[in-house]
Parts: C-alpha cells; sequence; structure tokens
C-alpha cells in the first residue's frame, strides 16, 4: 500500500532526498536529473506552499518528515556547490582536499526555514564536513517544535558546533574570517520580508553578503532571505545566493526577473508531499 508521504513520487519516481542513498554523490546536475519531476512542476505562491504543506500533514505527513526531506536536500545540493566552487578554484584532483579544509556556517532562523538548516547541519556532519549551526535569533531555542528538536538533535552531533547569536555584534563576530569559510548557507527566513530587516537578521544577511564577496559559496534555503517567494520583491539587505533550494514545486516568486537575480540557479526538491495536498 502507498503511504501518504510516497503518493506524491509513487510508483515510478526517484526517491525522496532522506531515503536516498546516492544523493550526495551527485553533483549539481545530478540533483537537477534527480528531481526533474518536481523541477518541472507548475510553481506556486507562498501562501500555496503554505496551505499544500498543512494539507499534507493532515493526511499523515508529519512536519518532522517534510523538514528531514528538505534538509537532507539541501546538505546534498550544498556539498555539490561546494565541489563545483573547489574545481573552479582549484581543478582536479584538489578539490577532494579541500571539500573538508573549511568550515560551513549556517545561519538558521528561529522558524522551520531554520530548522530545515539545523538538518542540514546534522547531514553534512555524517559526511564528516565540519558546520557551525547558528541560531540567528533572540531566543535561546528555534520557536518551532520540529525545529527545536532538531536543533537538541545537534547537541551530541560530532563534527557540529552549535552557536546562539542573539545581537548583531555575535553575528559580526562569527564574520571574523568568512573568506575561510567553505560555504555559507542561508536558512534566516523562508518567505519575503516588509520594510526594513530586524536584527540580528539584517547583520546575518550582510555577513552572507560579505562571503559571496570574498568567493565563499552562498546557498539559501527555500528563497534568499528579504526575496518575497511570491512576488519577487526585494528588500535591502538581501541575500544574493549562487543556489537555492526550494520545495515540492518551483516558487512564482523565484521565476521573476528580481527573484533571478538574487536566487542563482535553483533546485526543486521533493520532499514528499502526496498529490492530493495539491488539490483545492
Amino acid at each position: 500500500m502507498t503511504t501518504p508521504e510516497r503518493a506524491a513520487d509513487a510508483p515510478h519516481g526517484p526517491r525522496l532526498p532522506a531515503d536516498d542513498p546516492t544523493l550526495f554523490e551527485l553533483d549539481l546536475a545530478g540533483l537537477a536529473a534527480r528531481w526533474a519531476e518536481a523541477m518541472d512542476r507548475a510553481p506556486i505562491t507562498a501562501a500555496e506552499m503554505t496551505g499544500t504543506d498543512a494539507k499534507a500533514q493532515r493526511l499523515g505527513v508529519t512536519g518532522a518528515r517534510l523538514m528531514e526531506h528538505a534538509g537532507t536536500a539541501v546538505a546534498a545540493a550544498g556539498r555539490a556547490l561546494m565541489r563545483a566552487a573547489a574545481m573552479a578554484d582549484a581543478g582536479p584532483p584538489e578539490p577532494a582536499d579541500r571539500l573538508g579544509a573549511g568550515l560551513v556556517l549556517i545561519l538558521c532562523g528561529p522558524g522551520n526555514n531554520g530548522g530545515d538548516g539545523l538538518v542540514a547541519a546534522r547531514r553534512l556532519a555524517a559526511h564528516g564536513i565540519r558546520v557551525a549551526a547558528v541560531l540567528v535569533s533572540p531566543g535561546s531555542r528555534p520557536g518551532t517544535p520540529d525545529a527545536a528538536r532538531n536543533w537538541d538533535r545537534l547537541g551530541a552531533a560530532p563534527m557540529v558546533e552549535r552557536i546562539h547569536a542573539p545581537v548583531a555584534r555575535d553575528i559580526a563576530t562569527l564574520g571574523q574570517g568568512i573568506e575561510r569559510a567553505a560555504l555559507v548557507i542561508d536558512a534566516l527566513l523562508g518567505t519575503g520580508v516588509r520594510g526594513a530587516l530586524r536584527e540580528p537578521v539584517r547583520t546575518a544577511v550582510e555577513l552572507c553578503l560579505r562571503a559571496r564577496a570574498a568567493g565563499v559559496p552562498v546557498l539559501a534555503v527555500d528563497t534568499p532571505t528579504a526575496c518575497d517567494l511570491t512576488s519577487g520583491e526585494l528588500s535591502e539587505p538581501v541575500v544574493r545566493a549562487d543556489v537555492t533550494v526550494t520545495f515540492h514545486r518551483p516558487k512564482t516568486g523565484l521565476l521573476t526577473r528580481r527573484g533571478r537575480l538574487v536566487a542563482g540557479r535553483v533546485l526543486v526538491a521533493p520532499i514528499g508531499i502526496p498529490a492530493q495536498a495539491d488539490r483545492a
């Protein structure tokens, strides 16, 4: 019997990210090919995605499982982006040596977007990559249950340092030596922002911009922070990513001229939302 989680991909679709043992062997083109069915789906708005997510959970797919698939997809894309950047900088055979040399900095907001980043931290660490998972929030714990559970899981994870950055000066301290990072992952905010960014998120976005200017690859989770997923409207400052991993379906905002400008290469990962959840 097909479970609700598998229904969107059954019977012939690819394995979902957390269940795909070969995912971390793929480069960016390979991930796009693996997720081709999701990449080719009709785009939706942020509100439609929120509704679809809620329907999926009513159909029996837990939020924790959706987050596990999303974070695993982010980790696989992050590793592929690191490889691509190393190849561009050094050419073979250097990249294999450089891949594990630098630290991956994951900037996590207090919501489920940050939770995806926390899963990515655990998955990258499981592949031998050192990670600093930074909770960018005045609160000492993430604000949603699934994100909080993943924050707790990192407490015992080797290769991961958990850091709480409640104020802007903490982010500024983290930024010292940012040019030596292997990758920065923006998991701050998953939806658009109206008006000025608040601290400490604003300084975290500025850190992403500094990293990219120094040649460090930047990956965004769902959308670059301060790019609206529906309209493509940009607030300032806005993260400019080399790769953005969004989920289930393409998002309308990332297909606009402004959205494309800041999102870089967009990958759409399936996360186990059943087809029934897309229906009105």
